[in-house]
């Protein structure tokens, strides 16, 4: 979400004048987009300045913008501890950010703008046209959460759920494809909440999935990230009559244990989550997960581990992310007792190699064969190039003609845990 934001940041400053620049210390400008999901991402922000800050010493000073969700929260205190912050803008506000950038210049008075004004922002947002023109892009159809998991910050730097209105989305995503793209990533902190309610009719992430693929010259859609209550009959469903949909789902359960996954408020339990994924396989055989996992929540015993692990075991994931328990300052979860470090330094190190061989295992039953892949770019300096096979696997090859945008069906002939690598030639057969 970051990085769509990042570049509707982009957007919105090049109508006062501004452009990209590669060369540091010829910027008049630093913006530094953040995110306030794991520990020290504030520290990081500090020593990004300080970095700055000695490139410009004996040069003239850039305008410094901090935004996103560090911004957010830490709002006044990063203006007041860090001189060299001309403004902070949090995730709601950057709409307003070309028309700060003038008045800083008119009176060089520090701005904060913290408000949360999400509707304002996309309504806005909607009279520029989204310049991204990467073959896979990524758009925002939703915001914020109103799920309040216990280690969890995002309610507090977000705010509540908010849905994008149908037809801007759609707009939006016209736009996308005129542009070139042809893959398009549905973001959302909590992706399939999404709900808009226009004409007493609901439209959902279903409804979305299912106008985005009419769109003629778009081949892929995906979405990202998913609660498991959200994952709604009809949602489901569109994994069995949705080509252009791919057969890959980011599901994050964050734990196997029941009882920690009551202590995290997630709102589900291990029954419920498999009883999901064993759905979605039922409606379509070929689909994928990769989930997301917390090591070390405060309370975790060493059989709430092992229940985590015997998840992984019955779901198999293709690739996951996992992470020590990091205490958000603010939330529920900060008030409870830490678990010993080392001990869950040693969990993880233990479930990561497990992730790992699965990992290892999916991409090993992809030699000799062939998969269809997205060509997203060519490598600098090789001639090889980069792409994904349906199920996000990234895959480098080499390739006698194909263009960056289509769909070819590549050869695999050897494996890392985190890459597939082939050639592709013109008389490739079909992959299976």
């Amino acid at each position: 979400m970051n990085e769509y934001d990042s570049n509707r940041i982009y957007d919105l400053v090049s109508t006062v004048g501004f452009s990209k620049t590669d060369i540091k210390n010829e910027a008049d400008c630093f913006v530094l987009n953040t995110c306030h999901i794991r520990e020290k991402a504030t520290e990081k922000v500090y020593h990004e300045i300080g970095r700055i800050r000695k490139v410009f010493k004996n040069l003239k000073k850039p305008l410094v913008i901090v935004s996103g969700c560090v911004a957010q929260a830490e709002s006044q205190e990063m203006l007041e501890r860090e001189p060299y912050i001309d403004m902070v803008i949090g995730p709601q506000s950057y709409h307003k950010i070309g028309d700060l950038i003038l008045k800083y210049q008119r009176k060089k008075e520090k701005i904060n703008a913290t408000e949360f004004d999400v509707v304002k922002k996309f309504d806005e947002l909607e009279k520029i046209s989204n310049s991204q023109n990467k073959i896979s892009s990524y758009l925002t159809i939703q915001e914020g959460c109103d799920k309040f998991c216990h280690f969890c910050v995002v309610p507090y730097t977000r705010g509540p759920e908010y849905s994008r209105p149908f037809e801007q989305i759609i707009n939006e995503a016209n736009n996308l494809v005129g542009n070139g793209v042809k893959e398009i990533t549905l973001l959302g902190q909590n992706v399939n909440a999404y709900n808009f309610l226009k004409n007493n009719k609901n439209y959902k992430l279903s409804s979305l999935i299912r106008e985005l693929n009419n769109i003629k010259n778009l081949k892929r859609i995906r979405f990202t990230t998913s609660h498991p209550k959200d994952m709604t009959e009809d949602l489901i469903s569109c994994y069995g009559d949705c080509k252009k949909l791919m057969p890959f789902l980011h599901l994050p359960v964050q734990s196997g244990s029941d009882k920690i996954l009551n202590l995290m408020n997630r709102k589900h339990n291990k029954k419920y989550y498999l009883g999901i994924i064993e759905k979605l396989k039922s409606i379509n055989k070929d689909i994928k997960f990769s989930s997301d996992f917390i090591i070390g929540y405060p309370g975790e015993s060493e059989k709430d581990y092992k229940d985590t692990v015997d998840l992984i075991e019955r779901v198999g994931f293709i690739n996951s992310y996992s992470f020590i328990f990091s205490s958000r300052s603010g939330t529920p979860a900060a008030k409870r007792k830490l678990n010993d470090l080392q001990e869950s330094k040693e969990r993880l190190k233990k479930l990561q190699d497990i992730l790992k061989n699965f990992q290892l295992k999916n991409n090993k039953i992809h030699l000799d064969q062939y998969c269809e892949v997205l060509v997203e770019n060519k490598l600098n300096d090789e001639e090889k190039y980069f792409g994904r096979t349906k199920f996000m696997t990234p895959i480098i090859f080499e390739s006698d003609n194909c263009k960056l945008g289509e769909l070819i069906n590549v050869k695999v002939t050897s494996f890392n845990h985190n890459n597939l690598f082939g050639f592709h030639k013109i008389n490739n057969v079909k992959a299976a």
